[in-house]
């Protein structure tokens, strides 16, 4: 679960956009430029006054195919991470490895995620400057290159080292969400966040669905001949079908063709004239761990994504222990084949949103303007699903006579909440913190989400072998219990935590200035205006007394 331009703006110029890193908006640095009066004077061009020549001018059945590539190279990484769990025993066994879950072939699913997670930063700001196109086929083309070094082995060093360098690049969602935004509005991406969001978690579970064939029918090596095959297909689709879509980068090579067909022409892009700044674009890099440190929203809610999504790689392999030798005595295939619980739970999910963001519209278009919050408003209702799916698991892991379907139809309870999980945390944090800082808040998300989740396929398979399966399950359960609690204290006590947050009040603050200047008014604003959410109760528009 990858930008949002996290950069000062005068109105219309820049638009929010959105992605799971922490990129902010740009790292090129103005170079001095002389500019004259008269008909000498530069021209240079911006997302206001040339919105057709940008992405968010694209038809809407252009912008929806664009979507559906996206969400191939979405489901397409997060399957290389979730693939490998069927080539863990194969390895061990194949180099001799042993059972040390920190040494062995176990190693490779952490030491894929965690660089996943870091990767996600590392991209981000290229892909602002360069353009996305470039940047998402370069990284495209690296992990494919890594697969061939695994596939063809002859070492366990040599995969380690091509599963830590597939994960580094993995640019994730900090380029593929920021791809969303360079074609939508604020206001008008949640659907397309949506969609993204389905497809980067039905990735994992894709690659748990077709690695139990894997396993038992072919060679180790396919696994990652596999992987191979369809990045190499998405890498393909994506070069052939999918334009650039950064606004910047369109607007500069409109100015380059302008004064090519125009001899004389003094029009400039808006970053023509700039250079990259290394200083810059390491700060920006950094901004995701700080807000993970210091901002409660995005510390509390990248906790909950982050536990949620280490939670389905722990069912990635606890599913052999459930459903193995000593349980329902399931082959590998059949193992893959009842992940589809969590398909069917991650359908689910979306179609679930599908209501809620339509009735949002509708009240946007009517004028009311809804407060952040609003976007929790139907997780409340979903996230208790990962407990009460957890709870019933674990009374019904056991085994026979038990009938094997009990486990699995908890199992969608957990998909549905963990994709709603995933959707809601990021939907809320783009409201929350604007264009200006949101890609930071996503960042600090996913990076959660890879590095939970990495670190799971240490304990899980202890825990199990420890406590068993009922009660490993349910030490899970109480765990879902005590990190869900912050969805419903957010909620209730989010503008008071925003009027508090140095980013989000600085967000606020600009965003009514804005209005201020659109509308001909002037005055000083109210730091938190009347919201609209779904308590009876209006928000507050003065600081909240403390806790």
């Amino acid at each position: 679960m990858e930008n949002i331009a996290e950069k000062d703006a005068p109105v219309g110029e820049t638009r929010a956009t959105l992605g799971g890193s922490g990129s902010s908006g740009s790292s090129l640095q103005a170079r001095p430029t002389k500019e004259s009066n008269g008909d000498n004077s530069i021209n240079i061009l911006n997302e206001a006054t040339n919105r057709k020549d940008t992405a968010c001018a694209f038809s809407t059945k252009k912008k929806w195919w664009i979507l559906t590539v996206v969400a191939l190279c979405q489901t397409s990484m997060n399957f290389n991470a979730a693939v490998y769990s069927n080539a863990i025993a194969p390895l061990n066994e194949h180099y001799s490895l042993g059972t040390n879950h920190f040494t062995n072939a176990r190693a490779g699913l952490a030491w894929f995620l965690i660089p996943y997670g870091i990767g996600c930063e590392l991209w981000a700001p290229w892909s602002e400057d360069f353009g996305r196109w470039p940047i998402m086929q370069l990284s495209l083309g690296t992990v494919n290159i890594w697969q061939i070094l695994a596939g063809a082995s002859t070492s366990w060093n040599m995969v380690l080292a091509a599963r830590i360098l597939g994960g580094v690049c993995s640019a994730g969602g900090s380029v593929t969400l920021g791809m969303v935004a360079d074609m939508f509005d604020p206001e008008d991406q949640q659907f397309a966040v949506l969609w993204a969001s389905l497809w980067s978690c039905l990735g994992s579970v894709i690659g748990g669905i077709t690695g139990g064939s894997i396993e038992q029918y072919l060679d180790w090596r396919w696994n990652f001949w596999t992987q191979l095959i369809l990045g190499v297909t998405v890498q393909l689709i994506h070069a052939a079908f999918v334009p650039e879509t950064r606004s910047t980068v369109m607007l500069n090579r409109k100015a380059k063709k302008t004064r090519k067909s125009e001899p004389g022409s003094n029009v400039r892009g808006p970053t023509e004239d700039e250079k990259f700044d290394w200083k810059n674009a390491a700060a920006l890099m950094g901004r995701p761990y700080k807000m993970l440190a210091t901002e409660p929203i995005v510390l509390f809610l990248s906790l909950l994504s982050g536990f949620a999504d280490a939670l389905i790689f722990s069912f990635l392999e606890s599913y052999g222990y459930v459903f193995g030798p000593g349980g329902w005595n399931f082959t590998p295939s059949q193992l893959g084949i009842a992940l589809f619980a969590l398909f069917i739970g991650y359908w689910a999910a979306g179609l679930s949103y599908v209501p809620v963001i339509r009735r949002d519209n509708q009240k946007r278009k009517r004028g009311e303007v809804l407060s952040p919050e609003t976007r929790l408003w139907a997780l409340l209702h979903i996230a208790p699903l990962i407990a009460a799916g957890l709870l019933g698991s674990a009374f019904t892991v056991t085994g026979p006579p038990l009938p094997w379907i009990a486990p699995l139809i908890f199992a969608v309870f957990i998909g549905w909440a963990n994709m709603a999980i995933y959707f809601a945390t990021i939907d809320y944090m783009v409201a929350a913190y604007g264009g200006k800082y949101s890609a930071s808040a996503t960042g600090g998300n996913g990076f959660s989400r890879d590095v939970l989740a990495g670190i799971c396929s240490f304990y899980t398979g202890p825990m199990y072998h420890k406590l068993g399966n009922q009660n490993a399950t349910f030490l899970l359960f109480v765990l879902a219990l005590f990190l869900i609690i912050p969805i419903y204290w957010i909620h209730k006590k989010g503008p008071w935590l925003r009027a508090r947050s140095k980013y989000a009040r600085e967000v606020e603050e600009e965003r009514q200035r804005n209005e201020q200047i659109k509308a001909g008014q002037h005055g000083p604003p109210s730091l938190l205006r009347q919201e609209t959410t779904n308590a009876p109760a209006p928000v507050q528009t003065q600081p909240m007394p403390a806790m």
